[in-house]
Formats: structure tokens, C-alpha cells, sequence
């Protein structure tokens, strides 16, 4: 044998031995298998902590009786909801979500119509458009409801303007008219959700294949029937997506109010929404315990209706 090959010989791991990366994987305690416990125990530990704990304590405190000036909080059971369901403010406030609400979901077809049209085939500066309709979901809720105000304004307001010029002789003062605030509140948020809808679904269109469109301008089918029988179909996953976002945000109703109604405003008690009406409660009367209730109230609403959601959605979206 030579010299070489005795030196190899030497250094080949006898049979039945574990070769070094062997001996690495089994016994150090970062191995392949730790890492993603690890980066995952971390993601749970900061959900548990910042997302369910609120919840529990917050589930603990609607059963309590707290003291405005703080001290002990007492036990009180369910008097908290019992309040609270015997209060006429709430049965007002879940009819004023769920009006915004709908009104806001309105928004979704119209959106559907934006975006086809901006990405038609050949159409120039798709880019800017996006942009456009995109710029006003960048900016500060607070601060687009002040110029809303300025446009519902019931003097100078250029809604006003526009419909004295079309004849209406007295038209209303939109967000200090009780029945009208709450509906122009909701065309304000109709109007603020259309960016954030162009996009998610622009981005649903460029999934779709245009040899589809191309087989179906072969076999004679028009641009309307296109739209109703191949990009309506193949957009509904993107359409459940913003259904869902839109209810979820429509429940959690309250910047764009606070800015646009206010205290003081006599539409303010027949706009009050149910996260308004847990402001109230919880910071304003000081009430915490009632406010917690409020605050599980519409947690269970919420996912009422996004249980019902992912319920009825096997029936009409496609997942192609």
C-alpha cells in the first residue's frame, strides 16, 4: 500500500461509525430541526401576548364593576350586558354599522368596473391611473374627513353648490341633518375604499390568462360577455378577499365619524356606531366594564359574520 492511500485509509470512518456531520446534527442543539420551532415560538409568543391576552383580560374586565377613580373592581356577573342590552343607544348603533357597512360593500362592484377598464389591453399610463386611485388611501383619515366637511358643508359645501345649480332649492346640511349624516359618512367611505380595492383587484386581473380572452374572441363572445363569463369568475377570489377586509373595517367604524361629526353635533347621537359607543362607555362615562362588554359585542358580530362569509363562499367563488 502506498503512503497515500494508508493516509486515507486512516481518515475513512469505520463501519457502523457516525460521520462528523452526523455527530453535528444529533447532538448540537441548533440543528435544521430548531430553527423554525424557534422563530415560531417567537411569532406565537408575540401573538399570545399582544393579540389573546387583550382578549382574555378584556373578556375578565366586562364581568367587573370598575371604579372611575380606580380601586378594586367588583364582580358583577352579566349586569354589565344586561345594561348594556337594555340600552336603546346599542340596537341604534349596530343599525348604523351595519348601514355604513353596506353602503361601503357597494363600493366593490364599482371597483371591479375601475379596474377592468384600467387594465384593458393597450391602454396607456396604467401606472398613473393605479396611482391616482391609490393616493387617497395613503393619506390620513382624519385628515381627508375635514375636507369632506368643507364638501358637505351645508352653505358653501361644493355638494350644495352643485345641487343648487341643478335645481334642488333647499338641500340639506349633510353631516348635521339626522338620517342624512350617517349616509354621507358612508359615501365618504365608499369613496376612500375604491384605491384599495383598485389594486387588490388589478393585481387579481393580471393573474387571469389572456389565451382565454383570445379562445373566447375566436369562438364570437364580445367584451361584455368576456367580463361576465371569465373575469368575473376568476376575480371572486379577490372579491371574497375585500368583501371580508370591507365588513371587518365597517365594524370597526370610528376615525372617520370622530372627525367628520364630532361632539356636539345633533346628528351625533343618530350616527354613533358601535366603536364610538365603546369610546363612549369606556373613556368618556368611564364605564370599563360596560365597554369591555361593547367591545366583546363586537368581537362575536364580527365573527358571526365572517364565519357566515367563509360559509357561503364555496357556492359562488372560483379557486382555479
Amino acid at each position: 500500500m502506498s503512503e497515500a492511500g494508508a493516509r486515507g485509509a486512516m481518515s475513512a470512518p469505520r463501519p457502523g461509525s457516525a460521520s462528523p456531520k452526523g455527530r453535528r446534527r444529533r447532538g448540537s442543539p441548533t440543528s435544521v430541526g430548531a430553527w423554525p420551532l424557534a422563530f415560531i415560538g417567537l411569532l406565537m409568543l408575540g401573538v399570545a401576548v399582544f393579540y389573546y391576552w387583550p382578549i382574555v383580560k378584556n373578556i375578565i374586565i366586562s364581568f367587573q364593576q370598575t371604579n372611575a377613580f380606580g380601586g378594586d373592581p367588583e364582580f358583577v356577573g352579566v349586569d354589565n350586558y344586561k345594561a348594556l342590552f337594555a340600552d336603546p343607544s346599542l340596537m341604534s348603533s349596530i343599525g348604523n354599522t351595519l348601514l355604513y357597512t353596506v353602503i361601503v360593500l357597494l363600493g366593490i362592484p364599482l371597483s371591479v368596473a375601475i379596474a377592468s377598464m384600467i387594465e384593458l389591453p393597450g391602454l396607456r399610463w396604467k401606472s398613473l391611473y393605479r396611482t391616482l386611485f391609490f393616493m387617497p388611501y395613503l393619506a390620513m383619515p382624519m385628515a381627508i374627513g375635514q375636507v369632506w366637511k368643507i364638501v358637505y358643508n351645508g352653505n358653501f359645501g361644493i355638494l350644495n353648490q352643485v345641487l343648487r345649480a341643478l335645481g334642488v332649492s333647499d338641500p340639506p346640511y349633510w353631516i348635521v341633518t339626522p338620517g342624512f349624516a350617517i349616509v354621507a359618512v358612508s359615501i365618504f367611505g365608499l369613496w376612500s375604499s375604491i384605491g384599495f380595492n383598485v389594486i387588490i383587484l388589478s393585481s387579481g386581473l393580471k393573474g387571469i390568462s389572456r389565451e382565454l380572452y383570445e379562445a373566447a374572441s375566436i369562438d364570437g363572445a364580445t367584451g361584455v360577455k368576456q367580463f361576465r363569463w371569465i373575469t368575473v369568475p376568476l376575480l371572486t377570489p379577490s372579491i371574497f378577499f375585500l368583501t371580508i377586509m370591507t365588513t371587518i373595517g365597517g365594524f370597526q367604524l370610528f376615525d372617520v365619524l370622530f372627525a367628520m361629526i364630532g361632539n356636539g353635533n345633533p346628528a351625533e347621537s343618530r350616527t354613533r356606531s358601535l366603536v364610538t359607543l365603546f369610546y363612549k362607555q369606556a373613556f368618556v362615562n368611564s364605564d370599563q366594564g360596560t365597554g369591555a362588554a361593547i367591545a366583546i359585542v363586537i368581537l362575536v358580530f364580527v365573527a358571526i359574520v365572517t364565519v357566515i362569509q367563509f360559509i357561503g363562499q364555496k357556492k359562488w367563488v372560483n379557486y382555479v
